[in-house]
């Protein structure tokens, strides 16, 4: 290579070199402007006096919300009523320490056809105030998508906690307590996430998922803690109950632990494809768990439950409810002392099931009146009792003989303890033998095969 040539080439590699540097700083600015920017946080400070800054604070809500920025209340008291949270708010308070307290009757809150509400680490206090007749709730919200509440306390509401129609999102980690009637009522919801809530002290329930009529709502129910729930507007069921999901179908209530409700830790009512998996309910003062009415499919499985009236009721076959599985649950001092007629026979009784209804690998302990009742009279159809454990009970395994040429199994199943092991009934009247010792009256439709008698 000539010198001439080396100079050439030298300046060529170079060139390339400036070139790919230029191409690196384009690349490198054009990564730092493709960067999401941060957002605005707007201060907006507790007054020095107990004064009411509704119009102040209903101002910022929109102005934030407008701009994309965040509003990020300080420590202390705000005194407020009647504020509508517009679409696009992120509200923030200092966990704790950030109050807005009800002036008027209310509503505290709002939320009107809203999207992408999210509001956190705000404590939202009713004072105990009445609130007018026309609200429901200290926070009510209506046909809002993607509603966020979180870390927030809502307290000393004279009615309902917090009211949501058709909205969806998530309710996640707050604390719901001394509420009038319910800590937090659903209605039509679309896919909405409740979970890790603590809820308790409240009047007539804890977490409601209703549906105006009959359909598709798709919530999950997960996590949450509720306790002290008492039923003050009276009846026999409709109140009273920590969890309770109405005409709402395809909900999972998971992991949940609920304790000293007057009635039902969780009923499901009308409520078809309902799963309820996994929670730990105690003292619960009517049936802890109960499936009833016209369901379609139900799986209650690997529930852990303790003191309470009736155990576990998959029932009311007559108005259609049907198609479950009832599996590895444990049940444990079944009292049989119901809220109303303390003499109902129907009181007592473990697990009860009716109509095509698969009941395995369950352990029943201390029951006051029969550890697995099969059907009620001649509601009974396609039933299995299979690899289930009873211990103590006056009857360990109840079966319907009044349901002429319905089908039960009863395969594989320990009893110990107990006065009657197997037995067939009418109603709540035994009509016959020991069937796990003789099998001499049993219907032709009804199997008792391979089942274990202990005497411990």
């Amino acid at each position: 290579m000539t010198e001439d040539q080396e100079r050439l080439s030298r300046r060529a590699l170079l060139g390339a070199g400036a070139i790919a540097g230029a191409g690196t700083l384009v690349a490198a600015k054009d990564t730092q402007a493709a960067a999401p920017l941060k957002p605005v946080i707007v201060e907006f400070p507790a007054p020095p006096l107990q004064q009411d800054i509704s119009e102040a604070l209903q101002s910022a809500m929109n102005e934030t919300a407008t701009q994309g920025q965040i509003l990020q209340l300080g420590a202390g008291s705000y005194l407020c009523s009647g504020l509508t949270l517009p679409s696009g708010l992120t509200l923030r308070g200092v966990p704790g320490h950030t109050r807005l307290a009800l002036s008027g009757s209310g509503p505290l809150l709002q939320g009107i056809q809203a999207d992408h509400i999210s509001l956190s680490g705000v404590i939202c206090d009713g004072n105990s105030l009445p609130l007018s007749d026309d609200v429901s709730a200290l926070l009510w919200f209506s046909q809002c998508e993607r509603l966020d509440l979180s870390s927030c306390e809502i307290t000393k509401s004279s009615k309902a906690g917090l009211v949501l129609e058709q909205c969806s999102g998530s309710v996640i980690g707050n604390h719901i307590q001394a509420i009038g009637d319910v800590a937090l009522l659903s209605y039509n919801a679309r896919a909405l996430q409740i979970e890790g809530n603590i809820v308790s002290d409240c009047g007539n329930g804890g977490i409601l998922v209703h549906r105006w009529s009959e359909g598709h709502d798709g919530s999950t129910i997960s996590s949450n803690q509720v306790s002290n729930i008492r039923a003050q507007s009276g009846g026999t069921g409709q109140n009273g109950n920590g969890i309770n999901v109405f005409r709402a179908d395809n909900v999972t209530i998971s992991n949940n632990k609920v304790s000293d409700c007057t009635f039902s830790a969780i009923r499901a009512n009308a409520a078809s494809n309902v799963q309820v998996l996994g929670n730990t309910c105690h003292r619960s003062g009517e049936v802890a768990l109960f499936v009833e009415f016209g369901f379609q499919g139900a799986i209650v499985s690997s529930n852990l439950i303790e003191t309470a009236a009736n155990g576990i009721s998959i029932t009311n076959f007559r108005e259609g409810g049907r198609l479950a599985v009832c599996s590895n649950n444990v049940l444990r001092d079944i009292t049989g002392t119901g809220p109303y007629a303390k003499d109902n026979p129907s009181f007592g009784v473990g697990i009860a099931v009716e109509a095509d209804t698969s009941v395995t690998g369950n352990v029943v302990e201390d029951a006051r009146v029969v550890g697995i009742n099969l059907g009620w009279g001649p509601y009974l159809r396609n039933l299995i009792a299979a690899q289930n454990t009873v211990r103590s009970a006056p009857v360990g395994i109840a079966v319907s003989f009044a349901a002429e040429g319905q089908i039960a199994l009863i395969s594989q199943n320990i009893t110990a303890d107990c006065a009657v092991n197997i037995a067939g009934f009418k109603w709540d009247e035994q009509v016959s033998g020991d069937l796990a010792v003789s099998t001499e009256d049993l219907p032709h439709s009804i199997r008792v095969t391979d089942n274990l008698v202990s005497a411990v």
